[in-house]
């Protein structure tokens, strides 16, 4: 699914209102579970780039690096 820019609209409300006035014990877990979810998303679209890295050798040949080193899991 991965996070929205509604996600990342909440986000930054509850920062801004943890800074001014504090958050209560819903707000903090729901802070805490959408920063989650949006370091899992980051994750996973820097894994998925950088699985689809190829390089070229200097004999011309091209390396998949994301086929030699990656793909080993999603985070």
């Amino acid at each position: 699914m991965g996070i929205t820019p509604e996600k990342i609209n909440r986000i930054n409300e509850l920062y801004h209102k943890s800074k001014a006035e504090g958050l209560t014990d819903a707000e903090k877990k729901e802070q805490a579970a959408l920063r989650s979810e949006y370091v899992a998303s980051v994750r996973g679209n820097l894994r998925s780039q950088l699985n689809n890295i190829s390089i070229q050798n200097e004999d011309g040949s091209v390396t998949n690096l994301g086929e030699k080193y990656g793909k080993k899991g999603t985070n």
